[in-house]
């Protein structure tokens, strides 16, 4: 069977989550409707809601179910932004680099088409977003729209200190979006300690379908909607809501939350065990993010392992590694079959050779000592040959510079 080691971009679903799922799609009527069997899907579906609230911290009715993280991502920065802009010009939002692509891409988008005017926060060479560089941009306050920011680094798995950056905020009067879909499900994610406006997950992250996500809005934050209609979910979010996504995402929660403390302590064994192969096997690789520390001051999410290795491309290594039956990240975005460079990476300082020559190996609820064992095993013969053909490709006259 093949190695998995990709959970940060989906991971299985849950037993408990398939089963859910395939029971609530027998259900017929429509949550909206007011006849018996429409009533009893309002009841699952009020029951789900209920269910995900328990393990976000928040109450039931601050949850927006949405067609997952990018979606949610953009209700609460889109909305956010014009909520704020409505009555007074607040053109500025604050975003570290090295954001998820539904953030950087929906504050340009709003660039763009709306004025507004980004101002991205340098993060340091570990990936953190620093408390001193928020509390000068946040001076002055007057003319922010809102702060938005990851609560893990979705690529490098640096966690963000979020409580202390939205007190930060909150003191200037400015409202706050935490993109914790990389946090769920690994740490505890409470809404009401946090202290935000607005936070995002996806179900399909934590064991969950694809295709349903929420955003979790505060009682008194208000956003501009993306969609407009029945108003369904509080006038924030219009449309006939899927049930059975709901249904599974709640058997998804519920099952990640109950095993969370447990499961990150086990798969905080395996990174580590894992980085230190990597180092032995290939001494030059270079770990991106904090030390993985023991001592409950872990700054690292306990599924991530992310390394440049020098010399060689990430995306050969990715192929490589694919062909010997193990299914890694290089965390990096392609358009039209072009690497690019790591933005994150850029954004914490690394060259852009080096930007070119991460992988992302992330670890989930499947993984097991003999994943490791299969990836420590195939990754120096694929690093020397990448490194041979990385160094092919940089040697003037060669075959592959001439031909590239």
């Amino acid at each position: 069977m093949p190695v998995y080691l990709d959970h940060a971009a989906t991971t299985p679903m849950r037993p408990e989550a398939i089963a859910a799922f395939t029971d609530a799609l027998g259900l017929v009527g429509n949550p909206s409707s007011i006849h018996s069997q429409g009533q009893q899907a309002k009841r699952m579906l009020e029951e789900a809601r209920e269910a995900v609230a328990s393990t976000l911290g928040c109450d039931p009715i601050e949850v927006v179910f949405t067609s997952g993280g990018t979606e949610a991502i953009n209700l609460a920065i889109k909305g956010l932004y014009w909520a704020r802009n409505a009555g007074a010009a607040r053109p500025r939002i604050l975003a570290p680099g090295g954001e998820h692509h539904a953030t950087v891409d929906a504050v340009e988008w709003l660039e763009g088409a709306e004025g507004a005017r980004a101002q991205w926060l340098p993060l340091d060479p570990e990936g953190r977003i620093l408390p001193g560089v928020v509390a000068s941009a946040l001076v002055p306050s007057s003319d922010v729209a809102l702060l938005t920011f990851l609560a893990v680094n979705n690529e490098v798995g640096t966690i963000q200190p979020v409580a202390e950056l939205a007190a930060l905020a909150r003191d200037a009067g400015v409202p706050v979006h935490v993109d914790a879909v990389a946090a769920y499900g690994h740490l505890p994610v409470s809404f009401a300690d946090l202290g935000v406006d607005a936070l995002s997950v996806s179900a399909h992250k934590i064991g969950g379908p694809v295709g349903i996500g929420a955003l979790v809005l505060g009682r008194r934050s208000a956003v501009v909607p993306l969609i407009h209609g029945g108003g369904q979910q509080r006038q924030v979010r219009s449309g006939t809501q899927d049930v059975a996504a709901a249904v599974a995402f709640a058997a998804a929660a519920l099952a990640a939350e109950a095993e969370r403390v447990d499961e990150a302590r086990r798969l905080a064994g395996l990174r580590d065990r894992l980085i230190r192969g990597v180092r032995e096997a290939v001494p030059s690789a270079v770990l991106s993010g904090p030390e993985p520390a023991r001592d409950g001051t872990d700054e690292r999410v306990a599924s991530n392992a992310h390394f440049v290795f020098p010399g060689a491309q990430g995306d050969s290594l990715l192929f490589l590694l694919d062909l010997a039956g193990l299914s890694v990240s290089t965390g990096a975005a392609c358009t039209a079959g072009i690497p690019e460079p790591s933005h994150v990476l850029l954004a914490m300082g690394r060259s852009e050779q080096e930007a070119r020559s991460a992988l992302r190996f992330t670890l989930g609820r499947t993984s097991t000592e003999a994943d490791v064992d299969a990836l420590l095993a195939a990754l120096p013969s694929a690093y020397a040959q990448a490194a041979r053909a990385g160094l092919a490709e940089r040697t003037p006259g060669s075959r592959s510079a001439a031909t590239a």
